[in-house]
């Protein structure tokens, strides 16, 4: 059976060539294409390309060639019917069967694209006439230049009832059509009216530039009447998947600009004409799950720019909780805060480019966002306040599915309560730490005795073996996940959930997680080559040698994967079970004794492993 030129059209959009790809190999982005090893042949030298703009993959190396199709057709063995299937399955579309009424959903469909693009014209025009002065008027007092307005091809809809069955029915359009197409409104009795009406209309366009809906602003204030009103759902619009100028913003931001999501059609034609061609902004409702995945298909940072007043602070605050549960490696979102006042628009209009870049520019992460409405929400003086802000966050923290990634935010949030602590303390003692790094208030010499200076020699080579063995273990665990990557779905939860006593040790572990949770099927050769290339290749060669492996044989490149993952399971629970409290103290003492990054590093480490050990025995 035929499936229809449509289905696979918008499957194809909402899939992300890059996204398929990047499941067999990692792809680097270099301008408005991804490269990477090829998947169907062996090479050193990246000569694989894939290209989103055009829809296509090619090596130039073997000649491998093709879409997002053909590339799960020839890497899982699966059959062209069978591959569109398991994709529209990834991204919740149903395939539809081959039958005269799908064939004719087609083709209404097809037809509609032709209504709304005649509806774009006749409003274009009318904006151009003598009843649409005003309304041209009014657009360039906004700031707006000729070329800007044909840009983005505003137009007027003129103040009439049958405006548009007029327009376009001498154009052979049929009032069924218009309906359809929801530029007009059939009442119960059999009447129609034009939705549209005394509005500047912005037009909506899909990602391949064809125009499905509009926008409409009323002129005036009209009170009682909404001042912006969007096309209904039809056939050809979904308002939560889709993003407003979304088909010019993913080329400027392919280009290297900042993608930036903001709240309003003006938001964005203002930006576009002041040079941050990369805006969009969400159709009449807060952003969606599907419009933050559809922003990750074209970069995997975007910034997120609400108004500076209660509104704006709302709409963050529920666009980080859509965020939160669908983050993970690789991909996130920053906030950037508009002064009080200030929408996009009026900032640039008032102070220039420059001081909209600033905005961008400060930018912060979610996790940051997150910390800061949780501090603002309640006391933190006090250990009680202090643990309200810990479980609020902890909170946040459980929303997030990615196992690595939810990892990395509680570590930090926990680091991060432990200091607002530990400032209160120095506050409090008379101490501060306020660009000199942290130091404790006092330092305590306690006196040598001579008698026992030999218990205490013995005591200090205790506490080194100690350490030496956590180090020891520590390495143990990183080489054998370094020589054997496959066993990432087995280990990488319970490698995720631990900090290492040493900074350089617990560096390569973040970061050897974050590639393996990127990645699929990443082999020994390319997963080091990455982690060299990060920056790791002498703690890497020191952790690939002999001294490592005479401890754990099966960390070696050559055991199998049975033996490799009973050695690690082993060496985890020796790691485990090891005497966390004694180690802790002994870290603290330290860090009394001699403030260094070093110290307060192993301190904090174990202070969140002995949290977390008390977590597991609490369940």
């Amino acid at each position: 059976m035929t499936i229809p030129t449509r289905f696979l059209d918008d499957l194809r959009e909402r899939i992300g060539l890059a996204d398929v790809v990047g499941r067999r190999t990692r792809l680097t982005k270099k301008g408005r294409e991804h490269q990477g090893l090829c998947p169907f042949h062996k090479e050193k030298t990246p000569s694989f390309t894939v290209n989103e703009d055009k829809g296509f993959y090619h090596c130039f190396g073997c000649g491998a060639h093709g879409s997002a199709f053909d590339f799960v057709m020839e890497t899982e063995g699966l059959n062209f019917r069978e591959a569109v299937e398991k994709l529209a399955s990834e991204v919740g579309m149903q395939v539809p069967q081959d039958s005269p009424e799908e064939r004719q959903r087609a083709e209404r469909k097809n037809t509609l694209y032709d209504v709304v693009e005649a509806a774009c014209r006749h409003y274009e025009q009318a904006l151009r006439s003598p009843e649409g002065a005003h309304a041209l008027a009014y657009l360039r007092g906004r700031g707006l230049s000729d070329q800007t307005i044909a840009k983005f091809r505003l137009g007027f809809a003129p103040d009439r009832r049958d405006g548009m069955k007029t327009a376009l029915g001498g154009q052979g359009i049929q009032e069924a059509e218009l309906v359809a197409a929801g530029m007009i409104i059939k009442r119960d009795d059999g009447s129609t009216y034009d939705r549209f009406r005394g509005r500047v209309m912005f037009p909506i366009l899909d990602r391949r530039g064809r125009v499905v809906a509009f926008g409409g602003r009323i002129l005036g204030s009209d009170k009682g009447v909404a001042k912006y009103l969007n096309s209904p759902e039809t056939d050809l619009f979904h308002k939560g998947r889709l993003l407003y100028a979304m088909d010019s913003a993913q080329v400027a931001a392919r280009a290297g600009q900042t993608l930036i999501v903001t709240e309003g059609y003006m938001d964005v034609i203002a930006l576009y004409q002041a040079g941050f061609e990369g805006a969009v902004a969400p159709l009449g409702t807060a952003l969606t799950e599907e419009q933050i995945l559809e922003l990750w298909k074209i970069t995997p940072e975007p910034v997120l720019c609400f108004d500076g007043d209660n509104a704006g602070l709302r709409a963050a605050v529920r666009a980080s909780e859509r965020a939160l549960p669908l983050i993970k490696a690789g991909v996130g979102v920053r906030f950037a805060t508009l002064p009080p006042g200030e929408d996009p628009d009026s900032l640039v209009q008032a102070k220039g480019p420059g001081a909209f870049a600033e905005v961008i520019a400060a930018a912060k992460p979610l996790s940051q966002v997150l910390w800061e409405q949780e501090c603002a929400a309640g006391a933190t003086d006090t250990p009680e306040g202090r643990a309200a802000l810990q479980k609020r966050l902890d909170d946040h923290v459980r929303r997030i599915e990615d196992a690595t990634v939810r990892s990395h935010f509680q570590s930090t949030f926990k680091d991060r309560v432990w200091q607002l602590g530990r400032t209160k303390r120095d506050d409090r003692s008379g101490g501060g730490s306020a660009g000199r790094g942290f130091k404790p208030a006092r330092t305590f010499k306690p006196q040598r005795a001579e008698v026992f200076e030999g218990e205490a020699n013995k005591h200090q080579a205790v506490k080194s073996a100690r350490v030496d063995m956590t180090r020891s273990r520590e390495e143990i665990l990183l080489a054998t996940l370094l020589n054997h990557p496959d066993l990432f779905d087995d280990v990488g939860e319970r490698l995720g959930s631990v900090a290492f006593t040493t900074l350089e040790l617990d560096n390569l572990r973040q970061e050897a997680l974050k590639t393996l949770a990127g990645e699929t099927r990443l082999d020994r050769a390319d997963f080091q080559r990455h982690l060299r290339d990060s920056g790791y290749a002498t703690i890497l060669d020191s952790l690939l040698s002999s001294r490592v492996f005479g401890h754990a044989y099966f960390a070696r490149p050559d055991e199998d994967m049975l033996s490799a993952l009973e050695g690690w399971n082993e060496t985890y629970e020796l790691y485990c079970r090891r005497d966390l409290q004694a180690e802790l103290d002994d870290a603290q003492r330290q860090l009394a004794a001699h403030m260094t990054p070093e110290t307060f590093e192993r301190f904090r480490a174990l202070k969140m492993q002995v949290q977390s050990a008390a977590e597991r025995n609490a369940k």
